[in-house]
């Protein structure tokens, strides 16, 4: 699989599969034709799509995820692959019985990767992190302090330059680009989570009896920044509350298919959540008290 996002969004669309291709047909246009095995993602953001039960099925079988957004891009449904790892029900069970001092210890390495990451894009963007780098430092297992939420308001007034904004996901401005660029993260992040046998529900920090992506939720928090430099990017030029065209959520999802230079290695953000997730199940199970988290740089030039 090459991790392909592809979103069906703009018109009314008809999805069914034939000779291995997952096949879009919009009235009036040529059919567009895609590689069921190529897919990572599928976002569907338009109240009247239609599709065959072999689009679901042929590309769960594959490791591929379904998202279904809503008017404002907030995902509303998700489907998962959740046969793809062959100890999964060993894994699961070692989630379930997660210690309290393992789970701390995991946060507490999730928190501190997040805010070097913000401070890294701000320092990137601004040559200023606000002191953020040094709030990484005070993080302590379980972040008792919430340090993460001290960062966070440092962090969102400096992003954007602009001290009034806040990080609300039902304002109409640049807002809803990152619930765009987060919604599909999280897809992402949650195909990695089930791929390493683990269940998204079962989270170290996020708990909510209504929110089944606990644990997508918790990994994904280092890779924030990816969205956030995107978004940053498109609003210097533009205004944050002009609609979302295909243009702009092309560049939004850029940085998640793009592919990062680590250790002379170039890797897809697919192959680096994976590492995460499958780090994370080692960690719960004793084998490894670190987690592998990478510091992800600016896309490399050809992703």
């Amino acid at each position: 699989m090459t991790d392909r996002i592809v979103e069906v969004g703009e018109t009314v669309a008809r999805l069914h599969v034939h000779n291995s291709q997952l096949v879009i047909g919009r009235k009036g246009l040529p059919e567009v034709t895609s590689p069921i095995e190529e897919l990572g993602v599928l976002v569907l953001a338009h109240p009247r799509i239609e599709l065959t039960l072999a689009v679901i099925s042929r590309l769960a079988a594959e490791g591929g995820s379904v998202v279904v957004c809503d008017e404002k891009y907030l995902p509303i449904a998700v489907m998962l692959p959740f046969q793809t790892h062959t100890t999964q029900t060993e894994r699961l069970a070692r989630q379930i019985a997660l210690s309290e001092p393992t789970r701390k210890r995991i946060w507490q390495q999730l928190v501190r990767a997040k805010v070097l990451a913000q401070s890294s894009l701000l320092s990137e963007l601004h040559g200023d992190d606000g002191g953020i780098a040094a709030l990484a430092e005070r993080v302590r297992s379980g972040d008792p302090d919430n340090i993460e939420a001290q960062a966070a308001r440092r962090y969102w007034p400096r992003i954007f330059q602009n001290a009034a904004f806040r990080r609300n996901r039902e304002l109409p401005d640049q807002n809803r680009h990152l619930n765009y660029g987060y919604t599909v993260l999280r897809a992402i992040v949650a195909r990695a989570v089930c791929a390493a046998g683990l269940h998204p529900s079962l989270g170290v920090r996020h708990h909510n009896r209504y929110d089944p992506f606990g644990l997508a939720a918790d990994l994904m928090e280092p890779f924030r920044p990816l969205v956030d430099r995107a978004v940053a990017a498109h609003i210097r030029t533009a205004d944050p509350v002009a609609p979302l065209t295909p243009q702009v959520k092309a560049s939004i999802l850029q940085p998640l298919m793009a592919r990062y230079t680590i250790s002379g290695e170039s890797r897809t953000l697919f192959d680096i959540c994976a590492r995460t997730a499958c780090s994370v199940a080692a960690a719960m199970a004793g084998e490894v008290k670190r987690i592998d988290i990478e510091a992800l740089p600016a896309p490399s030039p050809e992703g």
